[in-house]
């Protein structure tokens, strides 16, 4: 349980990191880079809660499907707009990354911040409670 605190906490502050940055990039007009750090916070953050179940694996798919599985679906313990947060940030960030004719629009982004807020708060809530 020792080893799994520290990678919670590391995953928790590497999502912060992230959250920072595409708040950053977005104020500098940086969109693509924005989409990228928005999902990223979101991997951090489910990682942080994989890694209190003692899940671990490197798949980005794997992760969405265990958490949408676990934690939608088995548990109910988030309901389905957290899941197509989740969903619809890797699909953006994976065509901000790999398509080069998309470019998010700053429309877009505002409501991707604040859906990616509401994310990381509800993951952060249950976190707390089940650490204490």
């Amino acid at each position: 349980m020792e080893y799994n605190l520290e990678l919670i906490n590391k995953a928790i502050q590497k999502s912060d990191e992230a959250m920072l940055s595409a708040l950053s990039n977005f104020k500098d007009k940086h969109y693509d880079a924005c989409q990228n750090r928005l999902y990223y916070s979101i991997f951090y953050m489910v990682s942080a809660l994989a890694y209190k179940e003692n899940f671990i694996t490197s798949k980005h798919s794997q992760l969405m499907g265990w958490f949408n599985k676990k934690y939608i679906y088995d548990e109910n313990i988030f309901d389905t707009k957290i899941y197509a947060i989740y969903r619809e940030s890797f699909s953006n960030r994976q065509k901000s990354d790999y398509d080069f004719t998309y470019t998010p629009t700053e429309e877009d982004l505002i409501i991707s911040i604040e859906e990616t807020k509401y994310f990381l708060n509800s993951l952060k809530e249950y976190l707390s409670k089940l650490l204490g």
